[in-house]
C-alpha cells in the first residue's frame, strides 16, 4: 500500500480542479457504459497478493464509520471526508491511511491502487461519486436509499451492469435470516394471496417542514474543519448553516429524501423482495404538510402494485412521523405494533416484521406457533456475514451480493417514487418503461433533478 499522501488544502480541492481534470471525469463517465473491459483492467475485480481488497470509502463519519469499521479486515487505502471533525475518528485510528477532501481528487491520485469503492455521504451525493468509481472501473458499495432520484437509480444500474462491477447498497437486513424466510414462506403459500402490506417508521427524528433558512440577521460562518462548497458538491448553490449538519440535512429535499427515503430501503426491502414487486403503477400521498424545500413532518402514502404471474395485485401503505396502521384483529389485545415494522396481510396467515426482519412471527402467536410445525424447508442459500463482507466477497469473484444493484434500484425507485407524490400533493400514475408521470405532466421534474456543474454528470 503507498505511503500517506497529505491532505489536499480546502482550497485545492474545491477552486484548483482544472478543465482538464472535469473533462477526464465527464469523459471516464460516458465510457463506463461502452468500455467496461478497459474499465474492469483499471482495477475492478483485482486483487492484492494477499487476497485483500483495496478500499476506498468516502465518507467516513457517521453511517461512513460503520463502513470502515465493517471492511477494515480489508485494505483500507484511502479516505475521503468534506468534514475533517466529522472524519476524526477514522484519521486517528486508521493514521496511515492517506485521505483526500475531493472524491475526484482521491480517484484522479490514487484509482491504481484502489479495487473498490464505499459512498456514506448525504443522498444527493451518492450517484455522482459512485458513477464517478464505477467510471473508473471500481466496484461500488452505497448506503440507503441508492440514490436521490428514479432518474439516478436506472443510470446508476445501468452503469454497474455494463461494466460489470460488484455493488451493494446498504440496507443490511438483506443480507440477513428473516429476509430469507419471509420469501420462503411467501414462496411456499404460508401466507396465501397477499394484497395488502403496510410499513411504519418513527421517523423523522430531524426537523422536517422546515420553512426557508433567514439570514437576513444573522450570516453564520462556515467550521473552519468543512469543505461547504465540496459538501455541496451537485447541489446549488447556498450559504452554509448549521440547521443542515451534521444529521439534519435529511430534512430538506435538496439534499436528502424525508423519512421515507430514509427508512423504505430497509423496512420495506424484505416484503417487497418476498412478493417479486417491481415499479408501483400509482402513488397517493394521502396525507403530509410541506414545505417547497422540506418534507412533511408526518405523512401517509400509498403505493399500487401490479400482479405477477399468479400473485395478486398488492396495495402497500406507508406511514411515518408516528403514525401507523389501524391494528389488525389479529395482533392480541394488550399487545402494541413496534415503533417501525412491516405487516403483511394474507388469506391464509399476516406475518409482522420488525425494522431489518430479525424477527417474523405470523400473529397472534398462538398461530405462529401451530404452523410451525409445517413451515417450509431452507430452500434460499445464507450470506453468513455482514452485508459489507458480502460486498467484498462479490468484488472478489463471489457470488453477487443480494441488494445489488439491479435490485436495489427497483427498489430506491419505489421508495423515492413515493417522495415524487408527496412533493406533487397529488396522486401519480406512473409508467415504469417510460419512466414518467402519465397523469400530471409537470410532476417529472422531481423523477430527475439539475446538477452543479463541475462533478461530472
Amino acid at each position: 500500500m503507498p505511503g500517506p499522501i497529505p491532505n489536499p488544502s480546502k482550497k485545492m480541492d474545491s477552486k484548483s480542479m482544472n478543465r482538464r481534470t472535469f473533462i477526464k471525469a465527464a469523459t471516464l463517465a460516458t465510457a463506463a457504459a461502452s468500455l467496461p473491459n478497459i474499465l474492469r483492467s483499471q482495477g475492478a475485480g483485482g486483487q492484492s497478493p494477499n487476497n485483500k481488497l483495496n478500499v476506498a470509502c468516502c465518507g467516513v463519519g457517521g453511517r461512513g464509520y460503520d463502513a470502515v469499521q465493517g471492511l477494515k479486515g480489508e485494505n483500507l487505502v484511502a479516505f475521503c471526508d468534506v468534514d475533517d471533525e466529522r472524519a476524526a475518528k477514522a484519521y486517528a485510528e486508521f493514521p496511515s491511511v492517506p485521505h483526500f477532501r475531493d472524491f475526484r481528487v482521491m480517484l484522479d491520485k490514487m484509482g491504481g491502487s484502489i479495487d473498490a469503492v464505499t459512498v456514506s455521504t448525504p443522498d444527493h451525493m451518492h450517484f455522482p461519486i459512485a458513477m464517478a468509481a464505477i467510471a473508473h472501473g471500481k466496484h461500488v458499495f452505497v448506503e440507503k436509499p441508492l440514490t436521490h432520484t428514479v432518474a439516478e437509480a436506472r443510470r446508476l444500474a445501468q452503469a454497474a451492469r455494463e461494466a460489470k462491477v460488484a455493488t451493494q447498497m446498504g440496507n443490511q437486513g438483506h443480507a440477513g435470516e428473516g429476509a430469507r424466510l419471509l420469501k420462503e414462506w411467501v414462496d411456499a403459500g404460508i401466507l396465501g394471496d397477499v394484497r395488502e402490506v403496510h410499513s411504519w417508521t418513527d421517523r423523522p427524528i430531524w426537523p422536517q417542514g422546515v420553512k426557508p433558512l433567514d439570514h437576513s440577521k444573522m450570516m453564520p460562518v462556515v467550521p473552519h474543519t468543512l469543505d461547504w462548497d465540496l459538501w455541496l458538491g451537485v447541489a446549488q448553490p447556498r450559504e452554509y448553516d448549521p440547521a443542515y449538519l451534521p444529521f439534519t440535512w435529511r430534512g430538506f429535499w435538496d439534499f436528502g429524501s424525508g423519512a421515507l427515503g430514509d427508512m423504505g430501503c430497509h423496512i420495506m426491502d424484505g416484503a417487497y423482495w418476498a412478493l417479486g414487486l417491481t415499479a408501483p403503477t400509482s402513488v397517493d400521498p394521502i396525507g403530509g404538510i410541506q414545505t417547497e424545500i422540506s418534507p412533511p413532518g408526518a405523512s401517509v402514502v400509498r403505493l399500487e402494485f401490479p400482479a405477477r404471474g399468479a400473485m395478486p395485485p398488492v396495495r402497500w401503505t406507508w406511514y411515518d412521523g408516528g403514525l401507523t396502521p389501524p391494528y389488525p384483529p389479529e395482533l392480541e389485545e394488550g399487545r402494541r405494533l413496534q415503533d417501525n415494522g412491516t405487516l403483511l396481510v394474507g388469506s391464509k396467515a399476516t406475518v409482522l416484521c420488525d425494522t431489518y426482519y430479525g424477527s417474523i412471527r405470523i400473529i397472534p402467536e398462538a398461530r405462529m406457533k401451530q404452523v410451525a410445525p409445517s413451515l417450509p424447508a431452507k430452500t434460499i442459500a445464507r450470506v453468513g456475514m455482514s452485508h459489507f463482507l458480502e460486498w467484498a466477497r462479490a468484488c472478489k469473484g463471489g457470488v453477487a451480493a443480494g441488494s445489488n444493484f439491479e435490485y436495489s434500484s427497483r427498489l430506491t425507485e419505489s421508495v423515492v417514487l413515493g417522495n415524487v407524490a408527496i412533493r406533487a400533493r397529488r396522486r401519480i400514475e406512473w409508467d415504469s418503461a417510460a419512466m414518467k408521470v402519465t397523469n400530471v405532466a409537470a410532476v417529472n421534474e422531481y423523477v430527475a433533478k439539475q446538477y452543479r456543474a463541475g462533478f461530472g454528470v
